[in-house]
């Protein structure tokens, strides 16, 4: 091709896209939401409860935009509890301050306190959600966002019938801050959750709850979108509805090429919409999720919640059709759905894998322990606290939010010297670490990478104290999930299996126990953005980081200053 050719073909490309960009400005539109954080009373599993919820909701409100649209939501706080509310997944390009987590982008919302966060959807399509980010809050207070296309564009797939959020919770009969709270002070394992729930309900399996059961009415022949949430605080899940199978069509609202399975593997605090088509005799059948994990039974809540999928003129009072589960430790079939995904790659939703790479790093990502405080008796191993870290560093909140300390220049917050490789190396995925590797340092670090960096991240699991899978989540981002495998990282010979052509898009992926998992980004959104383990119990312990992206030239390259009413600290 000749170089005029060229010229003209990149114009072409670029007037299409600055068309397509002014055709979304224009149509876009402004959603206001009320979210009122309260004390509401509801029924579960026998007994009454007073919990924290959205609007007296459980799940809570759920919002409705188009890709484009604008999003205000004005929160007060009613509670008993700080808060605050985090937009999982949601890129907030320039809108740091409304990201949500506590003592990192914002202190919390105080009893009595308001804050109004605004932020637009760009370039995102599918389903986030959205949650409390302080302590565990975000057991009761979390709900979807449903992200529609554009106005004027459609889905990649044929449009379904219906489009149903279902949405993974975990239920304590206690209170969960008591709860967590509880096992902070001692330094030992919080108590397993009571329950798991579909859309706020336990489900038939469990004690007085087969009248609140949800029920998902649908006519044979027909399609379904099931925009699916795992909002379980510490544990990932295994989905599967009894003789029917899926089209997952996208996950963290990016969409994939079509995936025909049985089964949906999802972490805590991922998403995927997946197609079903009602082409069963009609009937009922349930659909059910159980807990992934990899510890010995008995160590966590190894129970099943339930819905039930109702075919429309069916009669028959007979028990729903259950389905065939995965053992709770099949990790054969965590991998095998997590290496099935692959980006759509069309010219509409286009693949930009970064090709070189300014900046790599390797963290580990672990369970550990500290010593007990003197003075004090401590539940972990040996009188110890449980702990976990990254690279043998254990997060430890500052009391000044990260963001507002660098904007400002307050120092003494933050050092920016987390390491870009484990401080010492060893058989990270062995039976024999030795043990003076199992104490990291608490501290408070981060790393600082420059506007449009393009950033290699290697994920690599350790058995330190406890072999496990780790959900890391990277606020402000999505990326691509270009590499996983099992053992330990081979920088020689492991990125050799790179899929660099359409791999996944993300913005919360599987380290897989004992294994490692490679991801992709460009650091093109100023800010400050928390990188975390999406299990709850393990965020509180320390498996945390912060990414201080620097401005670019220009405002569209700026962070916006703080708005007026942001919580004090």
């Amino acid at each position: 091709m000749s170089l005029p050719s060229v010229r003209l073909s990149a114009a072409l490309v670029f007037l299409f896209t600055f068309a397509a960009y002014l055709a979304a400005v224009i149509n876009a539109e402004i959603h206001h939401y009320t979210f009122v954080i309260e004390r509401t009373v509801v029924t579960r599993l026998c007994k009454n409860y007073t919990i924290v919820t959205v609007n007296g909701q459980l799940p809570g409100p759920t919002i409705h935009v188009h890709n484009g649209d604008t999003v205000i939501v004005k929160a007060y706080n009613r509670a008993q509890y700080n808060a605050t509310l985090h937009w999982h997944g949601v890129k907030q390009l320039r809108t740091g301050w409304a990201d949500g987590p506590a003592y990192i982008t914002q202190c919390p919302i105080p009893p009595g306190g308001h804050y109004t966060q605004r932020f637009t959807i760009t370039g995102q399509e599918g389903t986030l959600w959205w949650h409390s980010h302080i302590s565990w809050l975000r057991a009761t207070v979390h709900g979807a966002i449903v992200i529609l296309p554009q106005r004027g564009s459609l889905y990649p797939f044929p449009k379904p019938r219906a489009e149903i959020p279902i949405i993974i919770g975990e239920w304590w009969n206690k209170d969960p801050i008591t709860v967590i709270n509880q096992a902070i002070l001692t330094g030992g394992a919080p108590n397993l959750s009571d329950a798991f729930t579909i859309n706020g309900q336990p489900g038939d399996l469990y004690p007085c709850s087969t009248s609140e059961t949800f029920r998902l009415p649908v006519k044979r022949g027909e399609t379904y979108l099931l925009r699916i949430v795992n909002a379980a605080l510490n544990t990932g899940h295994f989905f599967k509805i009894a003789r029917h199978k899926f089209t997952v069509v996208a996950v963290d609202a990016s969409y994939t090429k079509p995936y025909k399975t049985d089964v949906i593997v999802i972490s805590a605090g991922q998403t995927a919409d997946v197609l079903v088509t009602a082409d069963q005799p009609v009937g009922k059948y349930y659909m059910a999720a159980r807990p992934y994990n990899n510890q010995a039974a008995g160590a966590f809540d190894n129970t099943t919640t339930t819905a039930i999928i109702e075919y429309i003129g069916y009669q028959n009072s007979t028990r729903p059709i259950f389905p065939k589960l995965p053992f709770y430790n099949d990790t054969p079939v965590v991998t095998k759905f997590s290496k099935a995904l692959r980006s759509l790659a069309s010219p509409e939703h286009p693949v930009e894998v970064p090709q070189t790479v300014h900046k790599s790093f390797i963290s580990t990502v672990g369970l550990g322990l500290l010593p007990c405080e003197t003075g004090n008796t401590c539940e972990g191993p040996n009188g110890t606290r449980l702990s976990a870290s990254m690279n043998n560093i254990s997060f430890v909140d500052p009391t000044i939010a990260i963001l507002q300390a660098n904007y400002f220049g307050i120092n003494g917050v933050f050092s920016t010297d987390f390491p870009s490789k484990p401080p010492h190396k060893f058989n990270y995925t062995g039976d024999d670490i030795p043990r003076n590797l199992w104490f990291p340092l608490p501290a408070t670090k981060v790393k600082v990478l420059k506007y449009n960096a393009t950033v290699q991240l290697v994920f690599q699991s350790t058995n330190i104290f406890v072999a496990e899978n780790h959900p890391m989540h990277l606020h402000g981002y999505n990326f691509y999930v270009i590499g996983e495998g099992f053992g330990n990282y081979n920088p020689k010979t492991d990125p050799l299996k790179f899929n660099l052509v359409d791999p996944p898009e993300r913005n919360t992926v599987i380290a897989p126990v004992s294994g490692w998992v490679a991801i992709r980004f460009k650091a093109d959104n100023p800010g400050v953005w928390f990188l975390h383990c999406h299990l709850d119990d393990h965020l509180v312990w320390g498996l945390n980081m912060v990414f201080i992206v620097k401005n670019g030239h220009g405002p569209l390259a700026t962070l916006e200053p703080p708005p007026k009413d942001l919580p004090p600290c």
